[in-house]
């Protein structure tokens, strides 16, 4: 798509949603129809290693994925492409695509936007909910803690009015697992003595 002219609508839903990277001229809610969204690509870079994976979104076909659009004006379409593509595309698990966007108020709008590839090793297809959870848990990245990701995503769709309960579930565990750990630690704290000694 670099080369081509007029503006570039950008459909993002995962990241893109809450930090996009580049300069826009509008934002709206948007829905994307044969695709869905999905935790099914292994991240090896962002949020994850090749040694420790963890897991990030990707669009799995069928159904339709509710996210946000981005206008990004004709000046910037390539260098915006061009980013897009470096942070996408790093180990070429996702496809870019032209789709068609319909817009929150009615309009549609051909766009880009980045596909899991099925075909590629990083694909991890439909997990378990306790598989989902044991990667999300596991993955740091360059880009931070994977239940980061997770919590950050899951609380943008919130935001928008989206329900995605697989989502939900994860952050909820996410949520139990952090309280388990506080308590834990309450009760190792309260139960050395040394540290009772020293707060006498």
């Amino acid at each position: 798509m670099t080369g081509e002219s007029g503006d570039l609508w950008v459909f993002g839903y995962g990241s893109l949603m809450w930090r996009p990277g580049f300069a826009y001229r509008e934002r709206h809610l948007a829905a994307l129809h044969g695709y869905h969204r999905s935790l099914c690509i292994y991240s090896h870079v962002h949020r994850g290693t090749p040694e420790t994976p963890g897991l990030v979104l990707g669009l799995d076909r069928g159904g339709r994925c509710r996210g946000v659009a981005f206008a990004v004006d004709a000046a910037d379409r390539d260098a915006t492409l061009a980013y897009l593509r470096e942070r996408e595309q790093v180990t070429s698990v996702y496809l870019e695509r032209r789709v068609t966007i319909r817009l929150d108020d009615g309009r549609t709008v051909p766009g880009v936007t980045y596909v899991a590839d099925r075909r590629h090793t990083q694909y991890a297809g439909r997990l378990p909910l306790d598989r989902l959870v044991a990667f999300v848990n596991q993955g740091i990245g360059i880009s931070g803690a994977n239940p980061d990701y997770v919590r950050a995503t899951h609380g943008q769709l919130i935001e928008m009015g989206v329900s995605d309960p697989i989502l939900a579930r994860i952050a909820a565990r996410l949520a139990q697992a952090g309280q388990e750990a506080d308590q834990a630690g309450r009760e190792a704290a309260g139960s050395d003595p040394a540290r009772s000694a020293s707060t006498a």
